[in-house]
């Protein structure tokens, strides 16, 4: 699915973006599959397992920020990251043995989808190894006016930056003072829907609100070489193993020498990335009035 050439540029720049990898009959399901379950958001009116609303959704006017773990929710999503065309090219960025950490369906509507500040995914799920990388699966003809990932090349070889508040917790974002030449030089994850960015856990990145009259959808799942494990731990290893999508189970971690804080004590605000970071003085992003 990729060349030599993107192999060396994921290598160098630490995240790439190939072009159509789903077809228009798998787009066209996964949007029939997104439409349903906001439409069940209407339902409640908090946070759920499975939404993380936008502020000022309502039953009437149903906006869901997040689908948490869509995975889990429908087959279809666990199917997609298990298909031949996304494994085929993650074996040639992280190596043969996977297991997927997790995933999430972040949505931006029209007009006021929700930003979200500087950060590095490292910092909230660190592994005895940085193996890991995140997929993006854009949903919809993604361009500069309607919110796309930005990633900052080169900063997955470079710091960890601190994602602490004053208070000393856990806040899911990097003060912007302190990475604004880095800032500057972030490049955007744009392309037709179907399309897919691979980015490194250590890769700095964000995104801002969306501005146009179109969605923005991104489909992410993060991806772990199989001996890499969390440093939080594993509560449960059958379900542990139940996300590995090739090779065998693994109880030797591989070890390396990266650099690692441990996203504790929590944040005063828990949940999504949304709600950590909701509770931070600074932030870089304009936020929907």
């Amino acid at each position: 699915m990729i060349s030599d050439d993107l192999v060396r540029a994921y290598k160098r720049d630490g995240v790439i973006v190939v072009p159509e990898v789903l077809g228009s009959e798998t787009l066209s399901q996964m949007r029939q599959v997104v439409a349903e379950l906001v439409a069940a958001s209407s339902a409640t009116t908090t946070h759920t397992d499975v939404y993380d609303l936008e502020p000022g959704h309502t039953p009437e006017n149903p906006r869901v920020r997040r689908i948490k773990t869509p995975h889990r929710v429908h087959r279809l999503f666990d199917d997609i990251v298990r298909s031949e065309a996304v494994l085929s090219i993650l074996r040639r960025l992280i190596g043969p043995d996977l297991r997927l950490h997790g995933s999430k369906l972040n949505m931006k509507s029209a007009h006021y989808g929700s930003p979200v500040e500087w950060h590095q995914d490292w910092a909230f799920y660190p592994h005895t190894n940085d193996d890991v990388l995140a997929i993006g699966v854009l949903l919809d003809d993604t361009d500069l006016s309607n919110g796309p990932m930005l990633v900052t090349p080169g900063t997955h070889v470079g710091p960890l930056w601190s994602h602490h508040g004053e208070d000393g917790r856990f806040a899911g974002l990097i003060d912007p003072d302190l990475i604004r030449a880095e800032i500057d030089r972030a490049v955007p994850c744009m392309g037709p829907a179907g399309s897919m960015s691979f980015h490194h856990v250590r890769a700095l990145h964000g995104s801002a609100l969306n501005t146009s009259d179109r969605p923005r959808n991104l489909l992410l799942y993060e991806v772990a070489a199989s001996d890499a494990w969390p440093l939080m731990g594993v509560k449960d290893f059958d379900e542990f193993d139940s996300r590995l999508l090739s090779g065998p189970s693994v109880v030797a971690p591989r070890m390396a020498a990266v650099p690692v804080r441990i996203p504790l004590p929590p944040p005063a605000r828990q949940g999504s990335i949304y709600e950590t970071q909701s509770a931070a003085k600074k932030s870089y992003f304009t936020k929907a009035a």
